[in-house]
């Protein structure tokens, strides 16, 4: 007679640190992997015969699966990872990511996982990523900085997906002597940038509100005047709204400043 394993279910946060760690627990049960699950965040309704655990983040469980990933997956199969990890939908890139790195390691696909698309979750992995990166590229366009009183740089984005992370290092590159940050309002997290200095994460907005930022004049002037050319610019026999939405969705002409201004 077969023996039929209990479904156990590794709860886990909604970040990096949290799916690696819930990774690194259900390696750690020896128990193979078909009826282990990770499940980013608490469920509505519990299934019938199967147990849950908790997976707490913990930044050396983390570090470790990130090395192991690097070593027997390679740098593109983990920033792949990185990329399913940080998308919106978090009912399904736990398990997902989870059963794409049993298919590399365990299953010995390696540094070619992302090309067995006919491994389901390998599939559901490489479209979470690539949406991830498609808007990650959309960022690095479409963001707009506006100068504070302070002199410092100052952007506001409202992505589907986790892109903070994949879009600091090109601006920290690019404006390396600048002090600027990057607010996500979806998630609360700030992005920030001391000139010279390495970037990093602060996540709660307690007490911040965007209506107190106060821009310089010099950023009020250029507002003005990007705006004007912006109208100037326009044909208006040529507007074509159908197609200005394909190429430049709303939801991020929102956050332009060509589109906010009066």
């Amino acid at each position: 007679m077969a023996v039929i394993m209990e479904e156990k279910y590794f709860i886990c946060e909604d970040s990096l640190e949290g799916i690696f760690t819930a990774i690194y627990d259900a390696y750690a049960l020896r128990e193979g992997h078909e009826h282990l699950h990770v499940q980013v965040g608490e469920e509505d309704n519990y299934r019938l015969f199967a147990s849950y655990l908790y997976s707490v983040p913990d930044p050396v469980k983390t570090e470790k699966v990130v090395r192991t990933l690097k070593e027997r997956m390679g740098e593109e199969v983990y920033h792949s990872l990185c990329r399913a990890a940080a998308s919106y939908n978090n009912k399904e890139k736990g398990d997902a990511v989870y059963h794409t790195v049993v298919d590399g390691i365990t299953h010995g696909s390696g540094r070619r996982t992302m090309e067995n698309l006919r491994n389901p979750y390998v599939s559901r992995t490489f479209e979470l990523a690539r949406r991830t990166a498609n808007e990650v590229n959309h960022e690095l366009e479409f963001i707009r900085f506006q100068e504070l009183e302070q002199g410092i740089l100052y952007s506001r984005i409202g992505p589907e997906n986790n892109v903070i992370p994949f879009v600091m290092p090109h601006f920290a590159d690019r404006l390396s002597t600048e002090n600027f940050m990057i607010h996500d309002e979806i998630r609360g997290v700030f992005g920030v940038h001391p000139a010279r200095k390495a970037w990093y994460l602060v996540s709660g907005t307690e007490g911040f509100m965007k209506e107190s930022l106060r821009w310089s004049q010099k950023e009020k002037q250029y507002q003005e005047l990007f705006t004007l050319f912006h109208k100037t610019i326009a044909i208006r026999e040529r507007r074509n709204i159908r197609l200005q939405c394909q190429m430049l969705p709303l939801r991020f002409q929102e956050y332009m400043t060509e589109f906010n201004q009066k």
